[in-house]
Parts: C-alpha cells; structure tokens; sequence
C-alpha cells in the first residue's frame, strides 16, 4: 500500500510541472538535465505501481520492482536542485519558505520512498511472496484415505 502512495507522489511532481508552464511555453525549451529528471519521477511511478500491484498478486518481482522504483525516485529527489543548478540547501530553504504543498508532496515522497526500499528488501517480505498456500486441502486422520465412499 505504501508503494501505491508513493508512486502517487512520484507521479503528482511532473503532472504539477506540466500544468503550471504558460501555454506558449513547450517541452523543447526546458534544459536537458530537467527533462531527464522529469523522466526519472515519471519512471518512479510507473515502477512504483507496478511493483505495488505486482505484489498484491504475492510475485517476488513486486518487491524487485518497489526497490528499484524507491531508488529511482530518490535518485530523482536528488538530481532536481542539480538540475536546474541551485544547491541542495538553497534549494530545500526554498521548499520549506515557498514550497506549499509541493513541498508536502516531496517530503512525502521522500519519506515513503525510503520506507518502501526499507520494507521491500527485507527477508520476511520475500518470504511471504514466496509461501504459497496449498491448493488442495489437506486431510488428517482415518477419513483421509478411507475407501467406504468408493
């Protein structure tokens, strides 16, 4: 469940950019750093919700995938001030001062994404993805093989 918060989160920071540029304004015109960094919480998020729905269905690769998409928007939390070319602690000063929710949601993201790779690495969650339950029941006792039904 944490993983589908934070693939929300990873993916509410690009949807957020889009619909505040002018309508003149395009794609084309951002720098190449910003794009990549755009890339990388559009791609946190999609991997982000594929793990968490891959590991409702209890398959290991769920895990795989949350580790991997809590990487990738860490990554991308990172890269943001040095994409744009402002320090890290002018940048978040200016996040917690003027941020609004956008800063909620970063911190947020933050949070959660290091929690999912916390929990999603950990023995206990690969061993409940690998039990599986038995899909014929078994029976105990003298009932078990008892040929009086024949």
């Amino acid at each position: 469940m944490l993983g589908l918060a934070a693939a929300v989160a990873a993916g509410y920071v690009p949807v957020r950019i889009f619909l505040d540029m002018p309508a003149e304004f395009s794609l084309g015109a951002l720098p190449g750093w910003v794009l990549v960094d755009l890339a990388a919480y559009l791609g946190a998020g999609l991997v982000l919700l594929l793990g968490a729905l891959t590991t409702l269905f209890r398959a290991t690769a769920g895990a795989i995938l949350l580790g991997l998409g809590a990487l990738l928007a860490i990554g991308a939390l990172l890269m943001e001030p040095l994409s744009v070319g402002v320090p890290l602690a002018r940048f978040a000063d200016a996040m917690f001062t003027h941020g609004g929710f956008a800063m909620v949601d970063r911190v947020g993201l933050a949070g959660l994404a290091v929690l999912v790779l916390i929990l999603a690495l950990l023995p206990p969650t690969f061993r409940y993805l690998r039990y599986r339950t038995p899909s014929v029941p078994m029976w105990a006792g003298q009932e078990a093989y008892s040929s009086r039904g024949w």
